[in-house]
């Protein structure tokens, strides 16, 4: 695979980040950062992270440090925090703007999340955010659940190797889908769809319901037809278990190659 991925560790050093019973955001975004990154470059990615220790960077160092890798996408680990505990849970993905292949990779590890029990959150526009402003690459940053939710403390402790090994799916199951060169050799992505329409506004009101829930879906204009497709997986066995909740849910589906 040709494309370079950077991967950030949120905070660190003299910043914490976000606290909850003496459990500091860092230490679990340095964890998780790590662990995806050996799930990838077991595969074959080419990875570099922003640090492997715990040291402060400011997020304009993060900024330029993704800047002179050369790498093709800058992805920042984080956990969410709520005013107050147990308030909220789930997982969301930030990026500067909802367009491109960054949207695709995050509705992705937003599934892919979901698929080891986190609430899908979604996606969501931060253009104010420094990592996400100015780096010259797409990049994504994950809230992997609220560090002061004991139900999504208790999800990334017990589910973590399979949560690393999922958001390692995801990220990788998109950059083949978009390497058009490498097809032959590149790993297959299957999708889950829900529908197919001529008409736009019926494939919209599907992706909207499906948005509303939380799913990762988005419509593909292909052959003349709107096609409404959730997730993107390397995995089979991932997306039997996305068409399996969209059945349950009520939905006719079928999985794509």
């Amino acid at each position: 695979m040709a494309k370079k991925i950077i991967l950030d560790a949120g905070h660190g050093g003299s910043d914490p980040g976000a606290v909850f019973k003496g459990r500091q955001e860092k230490d679990d975004n340095l964890r998780l950062t790590l662990a995806v990154g050996e799930e990838l470059r077991n595969r074959g990615v080419d990875v570099e992270y922003t640090r492997t220790t715990d040291v402060y960077q400011t997020p304009f160092e993060k900024a330029t440090i993704a800047n002179e890798s050369g790498a093709d996408f800058f992805i920042s680990f984080h956990r969410n925090s709520s005013p107050e505990e147990n308030q909220y849970n789930g997982v969301e993905v930030l990026v500067y703007d909802k367009n491109g292949e960054k949207l695709d990779m995050a509705e992705n590890i937003v599934g892919a999340s979901g698929e080891v029990g986190f609430r899908e959150i979604g996606v969501k526009e931060r253009p104010g955010l420094v990592v996400l402003r100015r780096t010259k690459m797409p990049a994504l940053l994950i809230e992997a659940g609220f560090i002061n939710s004991d139900k999504d403390n208790e999800l990334f402790d017990s589910q973590f190797d399979q949560l690393a090994e999922n958001i390692a799916d995801a990220i990788q199951g998109t950059l083949n889908e978009g390497n058009v060169s490498g097809a032959t050799t590149a790993a297959a992505t299957y999708r889950v769809q829900t529908g197919s329409f001529k008409n736009r506004e019926n494939a919209d009101r599907m992706l909207y319901e499906l948005q509303g829930q939380g799913y990762p879906a988005f419509i593909l204009d292909q052959d003349g037809y709107f096609r409404v497709q959730v997730g993107g997986y390397q995995s089979i066995d991932n997306a039997i278990s996305m068409e399996q909740r969209l059945r349950m849910a009520g939905y006719s589906t079928i999985i794509t190659v």
